[in-house]
């Protein structure tokens, strides 16, 4: 399993701040967000227009991440502020 978190709009979109969503083997961040878009199709948006930082066990990450059983993946919109 794959913990996935949403943080701020994201949350709200989704309706839930925490997902655990079963993964076999190895995939990638691109293959994890393919499968978080067929749950969360209001997610499409924000995904495909890479309008989102992506974090993997709190490093951030790129489409091309390797994702493991066990790690956690977090989807945060832009931000801004000073």
């Amino acid at each position: 399993m794959v913990r996935v978190r949403f943080f701020a709009i994201l949350k709200d979109r989704v309706g839930k701040e925490v997902v655990e969503i079963p993964v076999s083997g190895n995939i990638t961040l691109r293959d994890l967000e393919e499968k978080v878009m067929e749950m969360f199709p209001q997610m499409e948006e924000y995904l495909r227009g890479r309008r989102l930082l992506v974090s993997v066990n709190q490093e951030f990450a790129t489409p091309e991440t390797v994702i493991k059983d066990g790690d956690e993946v977090a989807f945060l919109p832009p931000f801004s502020g000073g």
